[in-house]
């Protein structure tokens, strides 16, 4: 399902006000996807086929494909969710055996490769944040509040709360001891509306105090 697509020209020189209605840079391309509220896109950003959800934002060329972004996700410029797989135990990789129309070599395409490749869909956590120039490769999953360094190149899933960096991309810690992890993934604050978040947003700041008050 599409959101509320449509362009709101060029960035103006004093701060973003983002509402309800997603945010969305003149030069996106968004293709059957679904943003929520208080989402922001920047320029030369690419979506196909994906979702992301409330106060998620998407800094400038980044592209997505078969994509699931959850909530207060901060994704850098130039990061690649999903590029997509090429057939390695085919003669060739290129796109010629399954593109097959646009080279005349036949009258259909190869839905099924194209089926193949939908099925190693990417999935991103709430609180994800992600950045530059990242990749994230087909099929990876990244765990709600995960960190991912600049430049790493996501091979395989990432827990919550992890920090990852390099190439391929590996866990070096975690951002909190495990159990305050597991009382904040029980908690979920990306879960509050809009109502709630108002009233105890002062409590997002305080580790201790949102503790206290709501794990």
């Amino acid at each position: 399902m599409l959101q509320y697509i449509e362009s709101f020209g060029d960035f103006p020189s004093h701060p973003k006000k983002l509402s309800e209605k997603p945010r969305i840079h003149e030069s996106a391309r968004i293709r059957e996807s679904y943003l929520g509220s208080y989402t922001d896109v920047g320029p030369g950003c690419s979506l196909r086929e994906c979702s992301m959800d409330d106060y998620s934002y998407l800094a400038s060329h980044v592209g997505a494909v078969w994509t699931e972004i959850g909530k207060f996700c901060s994704i850098a410029s130039q990061t690649r969710i999903n590029p997509g797989n090429h057939p390695t135990w085919r003669v060739t990789t290129n796109h010629c055996t399954y593109r097959r129309r646009q080279y005349n070599l036949d009258e259909v395409d190869d839905d099924e490769f194209f089926d193949w490749r939908k099925s190693h869909s990417c999935r991103i956590g709430h609180d994800v944040w992600i950045g530059h120039g990242v990749v994230v490769t087909a099929g990876c999953s990244i765990g709600t509040g995960a960190c991912i360094g600049a430049g790493a190149v996501v091979t395989k899933d990432i827990p919550p709360y992890a920090i990852a960096v390099g190439v391929p991309a590996k866990v070096i810690k975690f951002r909190f001891e495990k159990d305050v992890i597991s009382r904040l993934m029980e908690a979920a604050y990306w879960d509050w509306d809009r109502e709630m978040i108002e009233n105890n947003f002062a409590d997002l700041r305080d580790m201790d105090t949102f503790l206290e008050k709501h794990a």
